[in-house]
């Protein structure tokens, strides 16, 4: 398996990889989330690979991109805290059909260790909470309950 920087010629895998994790909420949370849709366009996605601020990793595997994850640099610069960079993860993904081979795992490691040459303070994402596979897969991965978003649907 090889871990690296998304290139253009990635797109449209990364568009169906984009399209399984939408499916995922579209079943969970339908009210926020529309089946058939994606997060990303294929135009989006060619300026985000451009972007050295927000850096996409893809997993390979035999020349397949099987994986990937989203981050984005925040630059923390308020008044009343000390000034920090965090590396956000805004989202990672592995093929369902090959999720169990420790995708996940090496590409949020290669994330750590991006983030640490790269002098973040942390690493931090959000999960939805209706997603209770990932979350037991980030809590295996020793990230903790930073904050915690609540909400009353109306």
């Amino acid at each position: 398996m090889t871990v690296r920087n998304a290139e253009p010629r990635d797109i449209p895998r990364i568009t169906e990889l984009l399209s399984q994790v939408l499916e995922i909420h579209a079943e969970r949370r339908p009210d926020l989330f529309q089946s058939g849709t994606t997060k990303y366009s294929e135009s989006e996605l060619a300026e985000i690979i451009a972007d050295n601020e927000r850096p996409i990793f893809v997993a390979e595997i035999d020349g397949i991109v099987q994986g990937y994850a989203f981050c984005v640099f925040q630059h923390h610069e308020e008044r009343n805290t000390p000034r920090f960079t965090t590396l956000y993860i805004d989202d990672l993904c592995v093929d369902e059909k090959c999720r169990g081979m420790h995708i996940g795992r090496t590409l949020y490691e290669f994330v750590l260790d991006f983030a640490r040459k790269n002098g973040c303070y942390n690493v931090t994402l959000n999960v939805w909470a209706c997603n209770e596979s990932a979350m037991r897969f980030y809590e295996k991965c020793g990230l903790s309950v930073q904050k915690i978003g609540m909400e009353k649907i109306l």
